[in-house]
């Protein structure tokens, strides 16, 4: 029998320091409900927007994986590895923090916001040597289709490696199209979040940055009610 729990749009924690606006979806900072402390191994899904020229100065992560998809705008990093550069809508960025990296991040860009994804999916390794990749995802490829993004770093799988046995996907849906996927894994579940758009996930109806988890079950199917971007991410439940 499969489980759910809804988490809409306006129910996110919320916190305005004017450079930064920032939607948590789980227990974040200052932001605390003991119902949202993660899904499975997934801990962190913010919804950050990010004013011109500002951003986080540099600061410590461990034993995380770090996934960064940027919605809009531009935005810099620099880490303790030696990486610098700029992440840009439609590249996913991912950092196993591992035994321990320092890394900052800024908007790009003086005169426009960015709107970024941050999201932290905890490892089955722990202390594991620090990397990094990012790399940029044809839009295309995603159209009525679940595109991989991430996937775990074990297997050959498409998409951006991580230390867990969890998996990421985007879809660009046409109104009335529809896409299914079936989980890897009896002891998983998905997280279905719509970035824009709405759509039905397995019979619930998801508006803008509505979010649904659902576990105990083999499979999920995504109809798109109107034109819309979904990210699902498989993780395992247990974690």
């Amino acid at each position: 029998m499969s489980n759910t729990v809804f988490h809409p749009a306006n129910e996110r924690g919320h916190a305005d320091h004017g450079w930064l606006d920032a939607h948590h979806s789980f227990s974040f900072a200052g932001y605390y409900d003991p119902e949202k402390i993660h899904f499975g191994a997934l801990r962190v899904l913010n919804d950050d927007i990010v004013a011109g020229a500002m951003g986080f100065g540099k600061h410590p992560h461990d034993n995380m994986e770090i996934i960064t998809i940027v919605l809009d705008g531009a935005l810099e990093h620099q880490d303790s590895m030696g990486h610098k550069q700029a992440l840009h809508p439609n590249e996913v960025q991912v950092m196993s923090a591992g035994s321990g990296i320092t890394h900052s991040e800024y908007n790009h860009n003086r005169d426009k916001k960015v709107n970024l994804l941050q999201i932290w999916i905890i490892p089955n390794k722990r202390n594991v040597e620090p990397r990094y990749e990012q790399t940029v995802f044809d839009v295309a490829e995603r159209v009525n289709t679940l595109q991989p993004l991430v996937s775990p770093i074990e297997n050959s799988d498409a998409g951006l490696k991580i230390h867990q046995d969890a998996w990421i996907y985007r879809t660009s849906l046409e109104n009335g199209k529809s896409v299914s996927h079936k989980l890897h894994s009896e002891k998983h579940g998905v997280y279905v979040f719509v970035i824009n758009g709405s759509a039905t996930v397995n019979g619930k109806t998801l508006s803008k940055k509505d979010a649904l988890g659902i576990s105990g079950t083999d499979k999920v199917e995504i109809t798109a009610t109107a034109d819309s971007d979904v990210l699902l991410l498989e993780v395992p439940m247990y974690a």
